[in-house]
């Protein structure tokens, strides 16, 4: 049990550190879009403006379904069942993530947008989206840890 709890402040660790460095990088890309927006050329483009707004919202709602899916109980059951706790904190680690990655990306695909047509609108409900999903997908401690000790079955495999 004790493995379990190294290797859970271990990876939580790193990945509560990725969610929060790119929670900056987002929060950094909105500030360089304001500063910067006087050198951007404007150009209207009207099917980029909206393949952009689809494709920001898409991603955003494929995000929460992703978080959803993966960590519905049954499935977090089974792979405690079994690969126990190491699997269930790969699991959790490995989907916090490509959530936190989703985001990022969430919020370049928003400043391409600016970059490309001079609206900074596109950054900033990219970001504000990005955040969403970054705080959303932000790993819980506790919660890390109520699920290892509700879904590993660490004693029946030993």
């Amino acid at each position: 049990m004790q493995a379990a709890e190294a290797d859970l402040g271990r990876r939580h660790k790193a990945a509560a550190t990725t969610v929060v460095g790119l929670l900056v990088g987002v929060i950094l890309i909105s500030i360089v879009a304001y500063l910067g927006k006087r050198f951007f050329t404007p150009q209207q483009n009207p099917t980029l403006d909206m393949g952009l707004r689809i494709s920001i919202l898409i991603l955003g709602l494929g995000a929460i379904a992703l978080r959803r899916t993966r960590f519905s109980a049954m499935r977090l059951q089974d792979i405690g069942a079994l690969k126990g706790s190491k699997g269930l904190l790969s699991t959790l680690e490995r989907t916090t993530l490509q959530l936190a990655l989703l985001g990022a990306g969430i919020a370049a695909l928003g400043f391409i947008g600016t970059v490309l047509t001079a609206n900074d609108i596109y950054t900033y409900w990219a970001g504000l989206i990005a955040l969403v999903v970054l705080i959303y997908s932000y790993p819980s401690r506790q919660a890390w840890k109520r699920t290892i000790q509700q879904f590993a079955d660490d004693e029946k495999r030993n």
